[in-house]
């Protein structure tokens, strides 16, 4: 009877090869995801109020909403002070404010209607038209009639 002194080499592939394989194929796929996790982190605006940033804000570059026109911005100024005050400093500040923006001149009737529609809906339609004055073509006042009927 003979003895050998060498074992028969091993056919099948053991538990570490296995787990070696494994994590060649998984490692990658975690370090990538990993590192867009950490930079989509990083804070590259330099505000530090806004460090995390989403998928959302990646959607559409530079699409922050338009600054507001102007008269928009004047409109919804004098449309609180007449809430807040009267309508009589809500005109005067139109007034005021075409005088010193000649560029708004244009928007001056529009928005003194605007101001007659709330006046009346705020005071009433004889009070509202006791504001009345010759501002931007007697625009408020056409606005306070609009409002009443």
């Amino acid at each position: 009877m003979k003895h050998s002194t060498t074992q028969p080499k091993r056919r099948g592939r053991g538990p570490a090869r296995r787990i070696g394989r494994s994590l060649a194929l998984v490692l990658p796929v975690v370090l990538v995801l990993s590192g867009t996790l950490a930079v989509t982190r990083v804070n590259w605006s330099g505000n530090p109020s806004n460090s995390v940033l989403t998928a959302s804000d990646m959607s559409a570059p530079g699409a922050a909403t338009p600054p507001r026109a102007p008269q928009d911005v004047l409109r919804d100024h004098l449309l609180t002070e007449l809430q807040e005050k009267d309508p009589g400093v809500a005109l005067t500040h139109l007034q005021q404010a075409v005088n010193d923006r000649p560029s708004l001149a244009g928007h001056c009737a529009s928005i003194a209607r605007t101001l007659g529609r709330a006046a009346v809906r705020i005071y009433g339609p004889t009070r509202a038209q006791a504001f009345s004055r010759p501002v931007c073509d007697t625009s408020f006042a056409s606005g306070v009639l609009a409002a009443q009927g």
